[in-house]
């Protein structure tokens, strides 16, 4: 095997750093710089992943497609049609929150706000400032949008990511964002089901399906009663017991089972271990990278409370490409249309402050001084803690955050030499010991559909333990899993279907670890800093560290700076008047 490429962004050969999206579409395709190797894989360079691709040679057999821009993909998957979502409350209410910005009195002086970080928490603060009628200038460190959403493109021109995304009914404030956009036909929706892998049954899989006949709840729980596979009736009626006091107590029951894990709420509401071991290792593990001994009872109540409460919660679908070109570019350009900025290779060395303590500019790597109006810093927070001034550390805000840390998560990808058949048109829980979510990406998604050849995007967690092992060491641990889910199709030694390439892509500090007690710790998107905002899943807001969490907190930021346009204005005249002075 020989080393094929090893990349971490993106280069888009940006002269000004100035995002051209008429350029992109040709630009995303080329040149790539290697990555550095790094002794350290827990050390890392701001916002980096590190992307790591090896090519196998085959002989004679099939080798992987080549896509040319003047060929058509023929999209065969079977989609669903969108669900109704749109007259749900959630809906409404985040439909709402984004009108607002839009109906806003415009201001008379817009604002110029600097945003650190183009995830889908910066690129959400940016357009609803702009739809506010302010000039947002948007900094990304590295040469690619979309921060955990953010993939590449490999000299065959097949894309690989820094996660596997799901689009679910209940993240009313994305799909607000699409509408918004004009985009909503880039979700692939899938049946409203949840598919587990049988261990115990290598090549078997479970189902939990909803009927559509149903409202909420009783589609779920006729989902649930009706899998006998997974669990008997006794422990089905267990859980439900043990559930009944989050759905009676509502989000205030919720927010108090933040200090217990996942596996000691259980057992103190009666539920028996084997439920969680059949059912919430494979949640835990999809909805926070870890296992139900350390994961908040929190965040799992939060998504069942969603799942639940919600007809179409659980819906699930997928984008139809890359996130990038599909979802965050669109952003930029409504970001553009309205005289915002987004810039690319802009990585922030340092948080420069007054003498009053407050953000005087933020200093980028190149040398260059970026000044403005008000500031937000919209990366992760192990970023934001690495460029803390040390004059806010002491801060209870800021302090707060040492509890919050970034988990580790690696994400594979690999291509095979054939067609595989035991896998379906959807997410499909692994309940592997390894391996959290995968999905055939040749079936679930339009640009990645190939006919002859499959590649499974595997989410790789608990990785701690693995973030540091080479690409070979978890490319040959994710082939003996696959090996158990595949028993007829996949085997260790490669003797059955074969490896064409693969990607791996570790993010060494991906969304926050949701233990016990950190829910106290996140932010709000308003500081105590005048001035200065926060922005990111991790910031409060009543959804999970995940896309819909980052979306609304960017909506919570931009909201918080649009109520502080007054003080804004007169602090910006205030210093007006002291410069003239001196």
């Amino acid at each position: 095997m020989t080393l094929h490429g090893s990349v971490s962004a993106l280069n888009l050969n940006w002269h000004t750093g100035i995002l051209d999206g008429r350029k992109l579409q040709s630009s995303l395709g080329y040149g790539y710089p290697n990555c550095s190797k790094q002794t350290n894989a827990l050390a890392f360079r701001v916002s980096e992943s590190m992307g790591h691709a090896l090519r196998i040679p085959l002989g004679n057999a099939t080798k992987t497609r080549m896509r040319t821009a003047g060929c058509p993909l023929q999209v065969v998957c079977v989609d669903y049609p969108r669900p109704d979502l749109d007259n749900t409350v959630n809906f409404l209410e985040a439909a709402y929150l984004s009108s607002s910005f839009r109906n806003s009195p415009r201001p008379a002086r817009p604002l110029k706000i600097v945003v650190a970080g183009a995830g889908l928490a910066g690129l959400s603060t940016a357009k609803y400032l702009a739809d506010a009628g302010h000039k947002p200038v948007l900094l990304e460190a590295r040469e690619v949008l979309g921060g955990k959403v953010a993939a590449w493109k490999d000299d065959d021109g097949d894309w690989y990511e820094t996660g596997l995304h799901i689009f679910f009914g209940a993240y009313p404030n994305i799909q607000n964002l699409f509408g918004e956009l004009g985009i909503n036909d880039r979700l692939q929706w899938k049946e409203h089901s949840m598919i587990f892998a049988m261990p115990n049954h290598p090549g078997e899989f479970s189902r939990f399906d909803f009927a559509e006949v149903l409202p909420a709840p009783l589609n779920g729980m006729w989902a649930i009663l009706k899998n006998n596979e997974m669990l008997t009736w006794p422990e089905k009626v267990k859980f439900a017991i043990g559930l009944l006091p989050a759905m009676v107590g509502g989000q205030a029951y919720v927010e108090a089972q933040d200090g217990l894990t996942v596996q000691d709420w259980m057992r103190k509401q009666g539920v028996p271990d084997r439920v969680t071991k059949e059912v919430f290792i494979a949640m835990s593990k999809a909805l926070n990278f870890i296992n139900p001994d350390e994961l908040s009872m929190q965040c799992i109540l939060i998504a069942l409370n969603r799942f639940l409460q919600e007809k179409h919660g659980s819906k699930m679908a997928f984008l139809d490409g890359n996130p990038p070109e599909r979802l965050c570019m669109p952003i930029v350009d409504h970001i553009q249309s309205l005289g915002g900025e987004v810039r690319l290779n802009s990585r922030i060395k340092k948080i420069e402050l007054n003498n009053d303590g407050t953000v005087k500019s933020f200093l980028l790597n190149t040398g260059e001084i970026i000044e403005g109006d008000a500031y937000v810093f919209a990366t992760p927070v192990d970023i934001l803690k690495l460029l803390l001034p040390d004059n806010w550390k002491e801060i209870p805000y800021f302090k707060k955050l040492e509890k919050l840390v970034g988990v580790p998560v690696i994400n594979v990808h690999i291509w095979f030499d054939r067609k595989l058949k035991n896998t379906y048109d959807h997410l499909l829980f692994s309940r592997s010991p390894l391996l959290s979510v995968y999905a055939d990406m040749s079936v679930t998604c339009k640009e990645y559909y190939n006919p002859n050849q499959s590649m499974l995007e595997l989410v790789f967690a608990p990785a701690e333990e693995w973030i540091s092992c080479s690409d070979s060491e978890i490319i040959d641990a994710t082939i003996r899993e696959l090996a158990k889910l595949f028993p007829d199709e996949i085997s260790a030694d490669q003797s059955k279907a074969k490896i064409v390439k693969y990607h791996v892509v570790k993010t060494p500090r991906s969304v926050y670890k949701t233990l016990p007690n950190c829910e106290p710790c996140r932010p709000l998107q308003r500081s105590p800093i005048e001035g200065f905002y926060l922005a990111g899943d991790y910031t409060k807001q009543k959804y999970l560290a995940s896309m819909e969490g980052a979306v609304l907190s960017g909506k919570l930021c931009a909201q918080a700076i649009v109520q502080d346009y007054e003080l804004l204005v007169a602090r910006e005249q205030g210093k007006l008047v002291e410069a003239t002075i001196s």
